[in-house]
């Protein structure tokens, strides 16, 4: 029961604080999910993307 009273008291019981506290929320669950899929992606077709083929395709071109 404490818990909810700390919960409520700092966080539910001022609109502001409780909407600001739910878009902070929001934006770190977007951040986060974006991480884990793009690393799962990046894993799961490793040798297949252009960042990894790209040098069998293009010749770095030298300063002559």
């Amino acid at each position: 029961m404490a818990l909810a009273n700390a919960f409520y008291n700092t966080i539910v019981k001022r609109n502001s604080v409780f909407v600001t506290s739910i878009f902070a929320g929001a934006f770190a669950f977007n951040v986060g999910f974006d991480v884990a899929v793009t690393s799962f992606w990046d894993r799961w077709n490793q040798g297949k993307q252009w960042k990894d083929i790209r040098s069998r395709y293009i010749q770095e071109e030298s300063d002559s």
